[in-house]
């Protein structure tokens, strides 16, 4: 048919009315098939099981498609299984309203029907199916019709491996593969009496990116994440209480627009040394670090009590007698993490002698999995690519920077970050001077939010951004579920596409 000659084209669900439609069409389809077509108690068995799993798809009000459908439990088959298993010999009793995997048990086009993509509107609504019901995936045995041609040559692995390098062209298997199904393994004597596809099939999976594994708790991860960044404004404090005001009023602000995340730049307790900037400066940091302790107690209490998770930027801390520079991520439940600068600069060693941390590790939120790396480290790409290996789709970067060139390299690289481990990346720093305190006299920052590069986000990459060198508030909302898609069906897969038979990141602890 050809598509001037279309007046109407539907989708429905599977009437006991269309039985003998279908029959004749499954005749005509599977023609050199023995017993090619459901019986009208199978079919009625079908409907009345699961309705919303049986639809066809009509031209003009005549028949040109169908796709059947279970769902199962499909940890409790082998992995080998058979058309008949999954079946439970064709009855159709393994099908379990309480089970995760939307298996497909019939999907065809008629010939005359075929180049118009109507497959694809067959595949796309069980795959919205299967998020509405919230199932792990869609899994079904692929027909390898073409197999026979290349049977005494190639296994059927081979002939797959082909397939999927394009030097043989199977309709079935490349109609599959370019709806999102990857094959994961070869299935033997699958359905009887297809000799076509010598009995093989072709096990196809499609993952659902928006399943959630059901939880008895009633609280349950956000898709949309609103994140508070503060840029600090460097000025001298009379004491601890009198900075902790001024952070308590930052998150304050950020909490009010019922922000999920208050992110403070690195060292903006900095104001402190002002009181030792008599001692040498490695003597005035460890003064600073006596404050640490107190503050991380603070900032636990102003989480729980304005609901939000505050990430400390980082300060000075001393532990088993070596200087770090930390940070704590304050959750609003109240538990309290600790991540470390694993990254230190030669300022920070040369006048401070300062230490690089150890722990490279990402943290179970609310809002999902988030990373922190502190300035400098954002600028070593092996750390992001770790933390998204464990699933980061927030990364955060407090820094501190004294000069624009200095704060061009964390800018770029958190770009790159973003686009390279499709995340977001939130970046906050502190602006002024403190010209009473060595080596933090300037500062120089322009906090923003920055997105992979796709037609989802925006083209530039930056979500948002502040006014530089100006004390103030930036708020932005991301969006994780377009991370899931972005890895799936994104113009670039960055994550998918690295040639891990070439190389790979190793964690040494």
């Amino acid at each position: 048919m050809k598509a001037n000659e279309i007046e109407n084209i539907e989708l429905d669900y599977l009437s006991f009315d269309d039985y003998q439609e279908l029959k004749e069409a499954m005749m005509q389809v599977y023609k050199g098939m023995e017993e090619s077509y459901w019986s009208a108690s199978q079919i009625k068995t079908l409907i009345n099981k699961f309705s919303e799993g049986q639809v066809v798809i009509k031209v003009n009000g005549q028949l040109a498609g169908c796709a059947l459908s279970i769902i199962v439990d499909y940890g409790s088959f082998d992995e080998n299984h058979t058309y008949k298993e999954i079946t439970d010999n064709y009855s159709f009793n393994t099908h379990d309203s309480n089970g995760d995997v939307l298996y497909g048990i019939e999907v065809f086009i008629k010939p005359e029907f075929r180049g118009l993509r109507l497959g694809r509107r067959l595949y796309d609504y069980r795959k919205e199916l299967c998020e509405k019901l919230n199932l792990k995936g869609i899994v079904f045995g692929g027909r390898i019709p073409n197999y026979h041609k290349y049977a005494k040559q190639l296994t059927a692995k081979e002939y797959i491996e082909k397939v999927k390098r394009k030097e043989i062209h199977d309709p079935v298997l490349n109609f599959q593969m370019s709806n999102d199904f990857q094959p994961s393994r070869i299935l033997k004597n699958y359905l009887e009496g297809d000799t076509d596809s010598s009995e093989f099939a072709v096990l196809l999976e499609w993952k659902n990116i928006y399943y959630e594994k059901p939880s008895d708790k009633a609280s349950s991860k956000k898709k949309v994440v609103r994140l508070g960044l503060i840029q600090w404004q460097m000025r001298l404090y009379e004491n601890l209480d009198d900075l902790m005001k001024q952070a308590e009023y930052f998150v304050d602000s950020v909490s009010a627009y019922r922000s999920d995340f208050a992110l403070f730049p690195e060292f903006f307790n900095a104001p402190l040394i002002a009181d030792s900037n008599h001692l040498s400066e490695a003597q005035a940091i460890r003064e600073l670090a006596k404050f640490t302790g107190s503050i991380v107690e603070k900032f636990s209490e102003f989480s729980i009590s304005y609901n939000i998770n505050i990430i400390t930027g980082s300060m000075p801390e001393m532990k088993d007698g070596i200087l770090y520079n930390v940070g704590y991520l304050c959750k609003r439940d109240g538990t309290v993490e600790r991540y470390e600068k694993i990254h230190i600069t030669p300022d920070e060693t040369q006048v401070w002698g300062m230490q690089g941390g150890n722990e490279i590790k990402t943290f179970d939120t609310d809002c999902g999995k988030i990373g922190v790396l502190v300035c400098y480290d954002i600028e070593f790409p092996e750390l992001s690519r770790i933390l998204a290996d464990e699933g980061m789709d927030l990364l955060f970067v407090p820094f501190l920077t004294d000069t624009q060139n200095g704060y061009s390299r964390i800018r770029n690289c958190a770009q790159s970050r973003a686009i390279e481990n499709e995340c977001y990346v939130a970046i906050a720093g502190s602006v002024g001077n403190l010209p009473q305190v060595d080596n933090m006299d300037i500062q120089y920052a322009q906090s923003a939010v920055f997105t992979p590069c796709d037609f989802a986000f925006p083209s530039t990459g930056i979500k948002a951004e502040a006014t530089p060198n100006t004390e103030m508030i930036l708020i932005c909302d991301v969006d994780i579920d377009l991370l899931r898609e972005l890895n799936q069906f994104g113009s670039v897969r960055n994550l998918k596409d690295r040639r891990k038979d070439l190389y790979k990141i190793i964690r040494k602890s």
